[in-house]
């Protein structure tokens, strides 16, 4: 009994100390000392009171989520997109055409908001299996691919309007006011957390995108498929796994998370304009990568994802509690986060080709 303890104990410890989860656990450690920095300098923990800016409330938590949900979405399907080793461009540029669906439909020519929803879920998911099949079957790079989808989404949403467009429906209304407030116990009563605080439609959306993700790649045979591909892709032909059909539905599950993000930043903005995201797919891939997930392929964690969600949306709170920078500064932080991270990456994955070429000498050496 006690043996089989300790190899139990001995299998967790050897999981825990996969390499793979190096970077996951350099994104919680860096997230934890810049919240403890900001907790010291704005927050309760500040040594003058006068400094105290309620840094470490509930309300900034809650705000970071409700500011940066529909990124968080999106980074979510981009992650399966890295896992296997592609690249997907259009994803800000689909998420700004749901937004122009549903500004225009609802406001220019009157559409019930759930018949622009459900054909941006169409157009959305059918251009994200149609860059999956090319890029397969057609063999053209994920990048020429994506920016080809890109550059379609942000033509179509030009010719559309292009001007920004307000939308003014009770259902979007509805959608974007329902709030979930808190509370916490004081002398025996329920009363709401002050500063107020509250969870909405955008953040209940995310948790639940994010839990699918997670049990799609960790629990599904669509997972282990997704992470055999990023690995190998010969390997996972010779092994007779269903590799295009994966990628093509791999790209058409991030299709659904893009337009799924751009419901969210709709909500969000109430607006749709053909620019809104300009850039915003280099804010996912950010988010996925600072999250753990390797830019070669095969591996990634949507957990890990999450964290480097927090932590990209963390910085700019920072620097708006400092109240004197420029915003600009964001950006810079996260630029050099990014490039810190693609250093770890460098090293765990020369590490990990070390270890593996020094496993196999070894067994040579055993064989003769």
């Amino acid at each position: 009994m006690e043996n089989n303890t300790n190899s139990r104990w001995q299998r967790l410890v050897k999981k825990l100390t996969n390499p793979k989860y190096i970077m996951v656990y350099a994104t919680v450690g860096i997230l934890l000392l810049i919240y403890l920095f900001g907790s010291i300098a704005y927050g309760n923990l500040a040594s003058d009171p006068k400094s105290n800016k309620g840094f470490n409330t509930v309300r900034t938590i809650t705000t970071l989520f409700v500011d940066n949900a529909y990124l968080g979405i999106s980074a979510v399907g981009m992650t399966f997109v890295l896992i296997t080793g592609g690249i997907d461009l259009s994803v800000a540029a689909v998420a700004s055409l749901t937004g122009m669906f549903i500004a225009y439909g609802t406001t220019e020519l009157g559409i019930n908001p759930w018949i622009c929803i459900a054909f941006s879920l169409f157009v959305g998911v059918g251009l994200g299996l149609l860059m999956g099949w090319v890029i397969h079957y057609l063999n053209v790079p994920p990048f020429i691919t994506t920016l080809t989808g890109m550059f379609l989404a942000r033509g179509v949403c030009s010719l559309i309007s292009a001007k920004s467009i307000t939308i003014s429906n009770d259902v979007i209304d509805a959608l974007a006011g329902w709030k979930v407030y808190l509370y916490h116990l004081k002398d025996g009563e329920w009363v709401k957390i002050k500063p107020t605080a509250y969870i909405n439609f955008n953040i209940i959306l995310f948790l639940v995108v994010l839990l699918v993700g997670i049990y799609l790649l960790q629990r599904t045979k669509f997972g282990r498929n997704v992470y055999a591909i990023g690995g190998n892709e010969q390997s996972a032909k010779l092994m007779g796994l269903p590799v295009g059909k994966t990628k093509v539905l791999v790209y058409g599950f991030n299709g659904l998370c893009s337009v799924l993000a751009g419901i969210a930043f709709t909500l969000y903005v109430k607006s749709g304009w053909n620019l809104s995201l300009q850039g915003g797919e280099l804010d996912v891939i950010t988010c996925a990568v600072i999250g753990g997930t390797l830019l070669t392929g095969g591996v990634g964690y949507i957990l890990g994802t999450f964290f480097g969600v927090v932590l990209k949306a963390l910085i700019p709170s920072l620097i708006t509690f400092q109240g004197t920078l420029n915003s600009w500064w964001g950006k810079i932080a996260t630029g050099l986060l990014l490039l810190l991270f693609i250093f770890i990456q460098k090293v765990v994955v020369s590490s990990s080709d070390a270890n593996r070429k020094k496993n196999s000498q070894t067994a040579e050496k055993r064989i003769t």
